[in-house]
């Protein structure tokens, strides 16, 4: 049991992709489908008890990461301050989740799925641990949840974007970027992935080398921000009038 939270790594790493992986997306995922059938049953209280239980969740299980590091010495402030865009999402969704405040939901939904989903599909923190191991189930399971409570707040509460919630958070993840941009230059960090790729396999080994990768990174998110806007825009698109003969 101890060797589950030790520091060492597991023989072997993660197999992206392999069955435990993909046993616990896929149990994400049903949860996620379950969003449609419960909203209809939940009543208010239900509804309350969920969305502070999700968020109870995360943030315990973002606490039990730092009170890991510090206890085998590995906290330190190139790697641990919540300046990763996930790290910052986390707090930023609980809280969403507690206060059902719209304005962050914005925010929880385009960086919370958009950002955590890459995180959730291919781990970089914690990749050198294989399932069951604690750090890489922290990470699957702090991802999974910042996709999970977005998408709750979207399906059951009935909170949604609009064009607006789009250019906000596109604009304000620029200007987030070049503040991090100097954070990273001023102590040797790589927050956000911009000063140098993630050392394990992920979807940005398919960009170009560095600085290059990162306008390329600007194009990813742009898409991926828009795709998570597609369901609403085309829902809002004013019906065409049709003329029968």
């Amino acid at each position: 049991m101890f060797e589950l939270f030790s520091v060492e790594p597991t023989d072997t790493p993660l197999q992206i992709f392999g069955v435990k992986h993909l046993t616990i997306v896929a149990a994400f995922a049903i949860f996620w489908l379950s969003f449609i059938y419960f909203r209809k049953v939940w009543g208010e209280k239900e509804k309350n008890r969920v969305r502070l239980g999700l968020a109870v969740a995360l943030a315990v299980n973002e606490f039990g990461l730092h009170i890991w590091s510090v206890y085998w010495g590995i906290w330190n402030i190139q790697t641990m301050l919540p300046l990763h865009l996930c790290s910052v999402m986390v707090w930023l969704t609980v809280y969403m989740a507690f206060t059902r405040n719209y304005a962050i939901y914005e925010f929880s939904y385009f960086l919370g799925i958009g950002g955590a989903l890459q995180a959730f599909l291919t781990p970089a923190d914690g990749a050198m641990y294989d399932i069951p191991h604690y750090r890489i189930m922290q990470t699957l399971i702090a991802h999974g949840l910042l996709i999970t409570i977005p998408i709750y707040m979207t399906v059951v509460e009935g909170f949604r974007p609009t064009l607006g919630s789009f250019k906000r958070i596109f604009i304000w993840t620029n200007i987030y970027m070049v503040v991090i941009f100097f954070v990273n230059r001023a102590i040797g960090s790589n927050y956000l992935f911009i000063a140098e790729k993630p050392p394990s396999p992920t979807l940005m080994d398919f960009l170009s080398p560095w600085p290059w990768y990162i306008p390329q990174l600007e194009l990813v998110a742009f898409a991926i921000l828009f795709i998570l806007y597609i369901p609403f825009l085309v829902k809002d698109r004013p019906a065409k009038n049709v003329v029968t003969r």
